[in-house]
């Protein structure tokens, strides 16, 4: 199973347009150009570092058009696009014109598996996707299958499809841009974690968002998995159109019904591939062998163990991996206790949604809050948390958005606003933090909105965030 050899009968000469450099983008150009086809890449930005990027393509006999994204070049047969590109690119609206399709490099690499392939277990949802899919391949190892983790994470898809890796099965995350760009995608088995509201500037709408959420599960062959928890996901489950005898099968944090994965008295429990489920439940796993064993962190521990479980895994592996398996940094990441107080690093919390799911797993709470809201609105997070703020410290350019969110539903919780946007303004909201902070306490850094205002991206504020914490522990040896 896994990689093959690729016949270039079907790709000689085709005229591909790659739409767009970077991480996506460049490995696609290199692909087909391999395969035989005649590829130009269109780039909207011409700086420096797509220059370069550009005479290394150059130098493989591949076109690239920089400064111009959006004219549709000749004799194009086909649009492969890296998923950052809006869908209401001018390209695009050409290529619609012109009848020409649009493919993303997940409906590239679909497209060029073969006969025997290793079939896709793929995950979806606003949260948790990369832990998700993470853990099930932790499971799908401690079960002696060749797999990895691939998609939005780790190996590239294409990496995974074209290489000489083998492999048995594939644990695959996907976004909603990738699956937006992925017609014919049709996984074995595959879950939505959760829904909310998140890149909606991209996809024009939370109906839109929701409807390419929901493209993971058409045509899925052994299970949907969804969260009974959130009926959204399930409704995408009853409009799918999967293959007969495909199962809708539900995870839950309560005692789960017929059909579904739970939990009875902190231990996970299978009541869905079992051989009586109306009567018989299978144990899977204790709730401490998850790390962190946060709420959310066991939805995505009963996801994963859904989809692994659809491909047959025993129990025991299902409970090996999840021992096996950490957490990726930045994410409910315990850093230290100081003056007995845990200081925990969730900067990947970049939106409400992720930070409403880390606040409901600690209390009381000193909560490190701000940054880019990108959008977003705060009272809903703030009314749920509010019983177990001690205090909350606020950084970023739009902290303002949380302080008034704070002042109406929380007025009598403290709150540091600090001014500064500036990176060392993580330092001193660490230092307010342990101020506010009392033992038994969590200072937990959540932002609820993107980074970079003040950081490149989520693991360097977290990263700032625990250099800061082991500074403080540092002075109070």
């Amino acid at each position: 199973m896994g990689s093959r050899e690729v016949s270039n009968q079907d790709w000689q000469g085709k005229h591909v347009t790659v739409a767009g450099l970077g991480v996506s983008g460049i490995p696609a150009a290199k692909v087909l150009r391999g395969l035989g086809a005649v590829v130009t890449v269109v780039n909207d930005g011409d700086d420096e570092r797509s220059r370069t990027q550009a005479a290394e393509l150059e130098a493989q006999g591949i076109t690239v058009r920089l400064g111009d994204g959006a004219t549709l070049p000749e004799s194009t047969e086909l649009i492969v696009t890296t998923p950052g590109w809006k869908p209401d690119k001018p390209l695009f609206t050409a290529a619609a014109e012109a009848g020409v399709p649009v493919w993303g490099d997940v409906e590239l690499a679909w497209r060029l598996r073969g006969p025997g392939a290793a079939p896709w277990l793929a995950v979806t949802g606003t949260n948790g996707k990369t832990t998700t899919v993470r853990m099930l391949a932790s499971i799908l190892e401690a079960a002696g299958l060749r797999t990895a983790a691939v998609g939005n994470i780790g190996v590239s898809l294409l990496d995974a499809v074209l290489g000489d890796q083998e492999y048995d099965v594939l644990a695959v995350e996907l976004s909603s841009y990738q699956l937006h760009w992925a017609p014919s995608l049709r996984a074995d088995s595959a879950a939505v974690l959760n829904l909310a509201p998140d890149h909606l500037d991209w996809h024009g709408s939370m109906a839109a968002y929701v409807a390419d959420k929901g493209r993971i599960y058409e045509g899925n062959r052994v299970a949907c998995v969804y969260n009974a928890a959130d009926p959204a996901t399930e409704e995408l489950v009853r409009e799918a159109d999967v293959e007969e005898g495909c199962r809708a099968i539900g995870f839950t944090l309560n005692t789960p019904g017929p059909s579904q994965l739970g939990v009875v008295d902190g231990i996970l429990v299978d009541r869905a591939f079992v051989a009586n489920r109306q009567k018989q439940a299978q144990e899977l796993a204790e709730v401490e062998d998850i790390d962190p064993p946060a709420p959310h962190n066991i939805a995505n521990a009963l996801a994963a163990s859904a989809l692994a479980r659809a491909f047959g895994v025993e129990p025991a592996a299902v409970r090996d991996g999840l021992r096996a398996f950490r957490p990726d940094p930045h994410r409910i990441e315990h850093v230290a206790d100081v003056a007995g107080v845990a200081y925990v690093d969730d900067s990947k919390a970049t939106n409400t949604h992720a930070a409403e799911a880390s606040l409901a797993a600690y209390d009381p709470i000193v909560w490190i809050a701000g940054g880019l809201a990108k959008g977003a609105t705060f009272d809903e997070l703030v009314t749920g948390a509010a019983g177990r703020l001690r205090g909350v410290v606020l950084i970023g350019r739009d902290r303002e958005l949380i302080r008034e969110a704070l002042a109406r539903h929380a007025p009598e919780v403290p709150v540091v606003d600090l001014g500064r946007t500036d990176t060392g303004a993580m330092s001193e909201a660490v230092r307010e933090a342990a101020r506010l902070a009392r033992p038994g306490d969590t200072v937990l850094m959540a932002p609820a909105c993107a980074s970079m205002d003040m950081f490149v991206n989520y693991n360097k504020r977290g990263e700032a965030f625990a250099d800061a914490v082991r500074a403080l522990a540092a002075e109070s040896a």
